[in-house]
């Protein structure tokens, strides 16, 4: 499973490649509330038209979504030209008709293009080529793997799939709604979301950040021990990306560093604003190439516990006086210090939901490579 076919279906008689279509029902008695509910979940540049009574049209993964409902029928067709993200956008609206629907939801089936397979295509199965330290509490992991491509975009993060030490990894796949199939009882995995620090699909492999404390999570021991060879699986990418504007504010502490540090790598060197990272001090200071209209700002907790002091929320008012017009801001940070920042986005800046992507990487009481807090706004 660690190598998925990307290329779709060509008709070599007319010399293109022909479209990937998928079909999909389900019953929905309320279908105004079904599309209300769904666009409340989806980016404001996914959706085209919206029409309970003909046809609503969605933009998910570069696939042309379409959604018609006849009686108390949803039908969905999804169409796209390439197997990878044709494959992750049928999962993505099988996932939200299960979310939406409950227990009422019937179970899904997909017929046409790609439904006989058991391939994820967002999965990868990878293996450790090293790891070593970048800063006495962040842990710097290369993992290598084949077609790496579509992981370069799309998104900064993923997720890592740990198997039971000492048992040969069983992966998830495919089933019938093109959601992944998990492994049980002994083959269990755990899995924790990290960012991908940095990418080179050309030499297949990628880095991955870690931050580490004490007590150690189980992503933090597996960074820890860590041996090249050890095997681990990938699903991604996602989480949204830092949309390439001239004028922005990035915000985080440590666990959003390798979101920033990437992204302050690929923003075009006309880019303008602020880089605001909070750390524990200056041993925790990491070198970071960014455009030279980006002042880079390190703010240093000085002993004190991470997620207790307000020195994100605090910048993030003195800093947006300097910034331009209609900047775009991101910040990746502990759940108090999220809630503060988004209400200032959207009360204080007043900034439309395309300008500005504010997440929650962890909450103060809970392990910080524990799940996430789960919140994010975007």
């Amino acid at each position: 499973m660690d190598h998925i076919e990307t290329s779709a279906s060509s008709d070599t008689s007319r010399g293109h490649v022909r479209p990937l279509v998928s079909r999909l029902s389900a019953p929905v008695a309320d279908r105004e509330g079904f599309l209300r509910h769904l666009l409340e979940h989806l980016d404001e540049d996914m959706a085209g038209s919206v029409d309970p009574e003909g046809e609503t049209t969605l933009t998910i993964y570069d696939c042309d979504t379409r959604l018609r409902f006849t009686g108390e029928t949803l039908s969905v067709t999804v169409e796209g030209r390439e197997a990878g993200q044709h494959g992750v956008a049928k999962g993505v609206v099988a996932y939200y008709i299960q979310h939406i629907l409950g227990d009422a939801c019937p179970p899904l089936v997909w017929s046409g293009d790609g439904a006989d397979t058991r391939e994820l295509a967002h999965f990868r199965a990878l293996r450790v080529v090293s790891a070593r330290q970048i800063t006495p509490h962040m842990r710097r992991v290369r993992l290598s793997g084949q077609d790496l491509s579509r992981f370069a975009t799309g998104g900064l993060h993923i997720r890592l799939l740990f198997p039971p030490k000492g048992r040969v990894p069983v992966w998830p796949h495919a089933g019938p709604a093109a959601l992944p199939v998990w492994p049980q009882g002994e083959d269990e995995l755990v899995t924790r979301v990290y960012t991908i620090r940095s990418i080179d699909p050309a030499a297949g492999h990628l880095d991955v950040d870690v931050v580490l404390h004490d007590p150690p999570g189980v992503g933090c021991r597996w960074a820890r021990e860590a041996q090249p060879g050890d095997p681990v699986g990938m699903l991604g990418p996602g989480g949204g990306e830092v949309r390439s504007l001239e004028r922005l504010l990035l915000l985080g502490d440590e666990t959003a560093l390798p979101a920033i540090a990437r992204t302050l790598e690929e923003l075009p060197r006309t880019a303008i604003g602020h880089a605001i990272i909070e750390v524990d001090g200056p041993a925790e200071e990491q070198p970071l190439l960014h455009p030279p209209g980006v002042q880079l700002r390190w703010l240093h907790r000085n002993g004190a516990p991470a997620g207790t002091t307000t020195l994100l929320q605090d910048a993030a008012r003195a800093a947006a006086d300097t910034v331009a017009s209609a900047p775009f801001v991101w910040a990746g940070c502990e759940f108090e210090a999220f809630k503060a920042i988004r209400r200032f986005c959207r009360k204080d800046l007043g900034l439309k939901k395309n300008q500005h992507l504010v997440v929650a990487y962890w909450r103060r009481g809970r392990r910080q490579d524990d799940e996430p807090a789960g919140d994010e706004e975007g």
